[in-house]
């Protein structure tokens, strides 16, 4: 994720089973979210009220951020504390949703797309012009980190792949070392047999 956003998406929940979505987060990076159900089938006679779900979001290493049972509706916000991929899951919850349509639809904003920019210009009493530099003074912090992060990212990949081939290349070597000792010792047996049995 080069520059931080939000995303909104439609998913089709199954009335058993679960959804997810997730996204590549780095440590400190502020993450807010709405999600709201609804039955699909607007014409159905029997959409009375809003379907039930159950939601987990959960962190790389399996920690509980947000969860919530039985909710229509509802907001998660949370800082992220480790670097990694970050998932939502989202399973029906009531039991009349067998046969039905439910649509489940999650915005997920992330850096400074979740910042509340009214809050800033009212606490630091800013113009429009001055709100907009520091938006994108905000942006070129967000878009240097990612870059120093794909840079350290980088360099932990070129020391693996050199790892890698050295690796490689020692086992190669141990390899034609071990088939040379085999075929002298080979051609050794062989010469010996053959003379005690007096062929050569």
């Amino acid at each position: 994720m080069l520059l931080s956003s939000a995303r909104a998406v439609w998913i089709e929940l199954p009335s058993s089973g679960s959804k997810c979505v997730s996204e590549e987060l780095k440590d400190k990076v502020v993450v807010l979210g709405d999600y709201y159900s609804f039955y699909t089938d607007i014409s159905d006679v029997n959409n009375t009220g809003f379907p039930t779900m159950s939601v987990k979001i959960v962190s790389p290493f399996g920690k509980t951020v947000h969860q919530e049972e039985k909710a229509s509706r509802g907001q998660f916000a949370f800082t992220a504390t480790e670097s990694g991929s970050y998932e939502a899951c989202f399973s029906p919850s009531g039991g009349n949703l067998i046969g039905r349509n439910v649509t489940l639809g999650v915005e997920w904003k992330t850096g400074i797309a979740a910042q509340d920019w009214e809050s800033v210009a009212k606490k630091d009493k800013i113009d429009g012009l001055e709100l907009e530099l520091q938006k994108l003074e905000a942006g070129v912090r967000t878009i240097h980190g990612n870059i120093m992060n794909m840079v350290n990212r980088e360099s932990e990949m070129r020391f693996n792949s050199e790892v890698t081939n050295s690796r490689v290349a020692f086992f190669s070597i141990t390899s034609l070392g071990v088939c040379i000792v085999t075929s002298i010792l080979q051609l050794w047996y062989l010469k010996t047999y053959f003379r005690k049995k007096k062929l050569i």
